[in-house]
């Protein structure tokens, strides 16, 4: 693409007199984005995959177990086991730096292919560079790409760096699998809270959120790093906590976990608690407050429950209290009416089926009986009122129970009964 703005024309400049990779970076790059690893045949003779020196080996459980140093260069190895004689791998290294007043991120990509017998071949070339300038101002530089639905690293060496379209955030979202460790930093990325460390995002993410969002700019400067990584993606999700955000920090509270404190302020908030009291924002044990609000957000919904259950109990009693009673039983297994909805509920709450959900209280033509064993519920049974069969019987989650075969065998003993009560 053609660079246009003022930016792009300047950036593409800067970006073709960018110095090439040292010999010492490269070698950084390839010590540090891959295994370093030793091939061994079914005749315990070890090939080091770094620099094809061979030996025998000693003890195999030892030698998995603790790794093996190659007496010729020296480096600590792990294993493969196996005919496979080539191995090819790809990864990622990244260089941090500036450029004027820009904030520069450059990707390369790596490459190494081992052959068993000879030394590894290396191979490296520069993808991308990602630009930020001063303001939150993003350019990115990068070669074309080989076009996949599943791959987003089939890059054209051959191709030029010139100005790309961010088109998304996933599209130059590389993770790399090292970082060189000389970096330098743009001041107004200091000045924004950065002390050099990325406590586990990404580089470009970190520098992007702090010098366009000033909430995140915030909470890099108050050490609130959960929350930080929390909502790194979601900006606008932030502004929902802000208030006790800020009180937090008056009260000196780090937010240990971003995930949890955001769903136990989302609790408080539908409880009706003061979300800007430190009382509640500001829990000595956050875990245990979070865990505490779910409890009893679980039973006030429980109640809610049980509530609009009693509700439908009459017209229950009226379609299906003639049934009431009926009770069937072998020695071992007990089999009775369903006589209420909030036994519909429990019924489906502990079997895990959908005898409550689906309002098979409001069936005209079903009856439903629960089986027990020793007051543990073992099957839900539905009969049709119109041809006295057995409709189903379902255990936990829709399945079968062990005494499937003898509860269904007890249920057409019995009937019989149901129809006397059709009739009476």
């Amino acid at each position: 693409m053609k660079a246009k703005t003022k930016i792009q024309k300047e950036v593409i400049g800067l970006s073709r007199k960018m110095h090439k990779l040292s010999d010492i970076q490269k070698r950084y790059a390839f010590e540090h984005c891959f295994d370093h690893l030793a091939h061994r045949n079914a005749k315990n003779v070890i090939t080091c995959m770094e620099c094809g020196h061979v030996w025998n080996g000693g003890s195999e459980l030892a030698d998995t177990l603790l790794g093996v140093v190659c007496p010729h260069c020296g480096k600590r190895l792990g294993f493969v086991v196996g005919r496979k004689r080539v191995y090819k791998e790809k990864d990622y290294f990244s260089i941090i730096t500036t450029c004027k007043q820009y904030q520069v991120i450059r990707f390369f990509s790596v490459q190494c292919v081992r052959k068993v017998g000879l030394p590894a071949d290396f191979s490296i070339f520069e993808v991308a560079q990602r630009w930020i300038s001063p303001d939150g101002v993003s350019t990115t530089v990068a070669r074309k790409r080989g076009f996949s639905f599943v791959y987003y690293d089939l890059w054209i060496p051959e191709s030029k760096m010139e100005i790309r379209m961010n088109q998304g955030h996933y599209v130059y979202d590389i993770s790399p699998a090292c970082i060189y460790p000389k970096q330098r930093f743009a001041n107004e990325i200091i000045r924004n809270g950065f002390d050099g460390c990325f406590h586990g995002m990404k580089p470009y993410d970190l520098f992007m959120a702090i010098l366009n969002n000033p909430k995140h700019e915030t909470l890099l400067k108050s050490r609130q790093i959960p929350l930080l990584y929390h909502t790194l993606h979601s900006p606008d999700k932030l502004m929902r906590y802000w208030d006790s955000v800020k009180i937090c920090i008056r009260n000196n509270y780090t937010i240990l976990d971003g995930s949890i404190w955001c769903d136990y302020i989302d609790m408080l908030r539908q409880a009706g608690k003061d979300i800007r009291n430190a009382h509640y924002v500001c829990p000595t044990n956050l875990k245990e407050a979070h865990d505490k609000l779910v409890e009893k957000r679980n039973k006030e919904n429980l109640q809610k429950k049980v509530m609009d259950a009693k509700s439908h109990d009459e017209e229950y009693r009226k379609k299906k209290g003639k049934f009431f009673g009926l009770v069937f039983t072998d020695g071992t297994i007990k089999i009775r009416v369903l006589e209420s909805v909030v036994e519909f509920m429990e019924e489906g709450s502990e079997l895990h089926h959908c005898v409550y959900a689906n309002k098979y209280y409001e069936k005209d033509n079903s009856l439903i009986f629960s089986a027990t064993i020793e007051g543990i519920r073992m099957e839900t049974i539905e009969v049709s009122l119109s041809k006295m069969q057995i409709v189903q019987c379902r255990g936990k989650h829709n399945g079968i129970s062990h005494y499937h075969d003898q509860i269904m065998q007890l249920m057409k003993d019995n009937i019989c009964k149901i129809s006397a009560r059709m009739s009476a």
